[in-house]
């Protein structure tokens, strides 16, 4: 008992602190705001940190593989797993909206929306979606994209330097663990970080969810909770039995709690980082896998976007059935989800698909914006957390059933 007790001992800390801080900011509302600069301390500091982690432990774990092979197996069976995983989301969203019908009897005054910028074109979108012009541009959390595919390249190029390059890797591996023991360190903070935050964000919008999108609310709230407790444990179950889901429960709530109180994938990367080394995924899998996860693969974007598309329709007294709206619907859900998400303003590009395939009125945009706004924190949370069972879901798949008994974590 006293083993179970300090193994769980770092997540029941934090969820005391988040609960104290959310008590702090129901109490005293707005006046809580005023210790948000312990929260925001605990942001930057990970922010601070996440590039050049992002840079060593993609560089070092493809640069420390055996063969090329072996990241080609990486990829395809990620991809794979992003891609299954995000149909399943867009449908368990699809069937909540079809029972529950969050945009009917909704009286939203339509808005003209402000009058939206010149978007690029598409081919302009890609190249500045994964270059840069200036290296040192690389170094913005804004070029995630671009600092992956040049951590790659690092990684590959090492890779195939062969002996010589050997003391380059060792840097490289050096580097990613030094920076993993400054996450650490960082999260020895993370009590006190959250629960200002968490006090901030409640005493600033705590009302905010009352009126005429709480039906949204209500029906995204619990569904994406219940898609987190019993979809990851049921994908957590096929990874790795019962010691696979007694390992991510163990270890997934620092990097949800992150993820929930600062709304940035990014920003809880270190903490899902750390989450899944202790759960026993592989180096290269990992590293691997959670960078690129946090730019394309969101679970919780899929179950926003069917979410946005339903309340939508419910506004204007559209007609949500058949199964051509619904494979659309999906098909939209897997863009917003894949491949939207790694482009800068993919949210927005994602919202004009919703808006354009369906031949609504431009008054719709700021509906669907808002919605966005109300949601995002359980959204976000069901995005960092997806990567984390995806890492084991591969995992099961390259290392085989008994990956996790053959795996020696503390």
């Amino acid at each position: 008992m006293k083993d179970k007790i300090k193994a769980y001992r770092f997540p029941i800390i934090l969820l005391i602190s988040i609960m104290i801080g959310s008590i702090i900011g129901l109490y005293y509302g707005e006046d809580a705001t005023v210790i948000r600069p312990l929260g925001d301390l605990f942001i930057n500091l990970l922010f601070m940190i996440v590039m050049p982690l992002v840079f060593f432990t993609i560089s070092s774990a493809i640069a420390s593989m055996d063969s090329m092979k072996r990241l080609g197996k990486i990829m395809g069976s990620m991809l794979t797993v992003f891609v299954v995983t995000g149909i399943i989301a867009a449908v368990f969203m699809l069937i909540a909206t079809v029972i529950f019908q969050p945009g009917s009897g909704v009286d939203i005054p339509l808005v003209q929306p402000d009058e939206v910028t010149e978007e690029m074109n598409f081919s302009e979108q890609l190249v500045q979606t994964f270059t840069v012009s200036d290296f040192i541009d690389l170094f913005s959390r804004n070029n995630m994209l671009a600092l992956i595919v040049f951590s790659v390249l690092v990684g590959v190029a090492t890779g195939l330097t062969g002996e010589r390059g050997k003391a380059f890797t060792s840097f490289l591996t050096s580097g990613a663990e030094v920076f993993m023991k400054i996450i650490q360190l960082i999260m020895y903070y993370a009590p006190i970080g959250l629960g200002a935050y968490f006090a901030s964000l409640v005493g600033e919008f705590g009302a905010d969810l009352i009126g005429d999108y709480a039906k949204a609310v209500i029906v995204y709230y619990p569904v994406s909770v219940l898609y987190f407790a019993i979809g990851f444990t049921l994908y957590a179950f096929i990874a790795g039995g019962k010691t696979g889901v007694s390992r991510f429960w163990k270890n997934i709530l620092a990097p949800a709690a992150t993820s929930l109180g600062t709304g940035s994938s990014v920003a809880s990367l270190p903490a899902n980082l750390q989450a899944a080394k202790r759960i026993g995924v592989p180096k290269d899998i990992r590293e691997t896998i959670m960078p690129l996860g946090a730019t394309i693969h969101m679970d919780g974007s899929c179950l926003s976007a069917m979410l946005k598309i339903a309340f939508v329709f419910g506004v204007f007294n559209l007609d949500f059935t058949g199964i051509d709206t619904f494979l659309t619907a999906i098909g939209i859900c897997l863009l917003s989800g894949i491949v939207m998400s790694g482009i800068p303003g993919g949210g927005f590009m994602g919202e004009m698909m919703i808006i354009t395939l369906y031949s609504l009125p431009m008054e719709a945009l700021p509906i669907i914006s808002a919605i966005g706004v109300v949601i995002d924190p359980p959204a976000t949370m069901v995005n960092v957390t997806g990567d984390t069972v995806s890492s084991m879901l591969v995992t099961r798949h390259l290392e085989g059933k008994d990956w996790i008994e053959k795996t020696d974590v503390a």
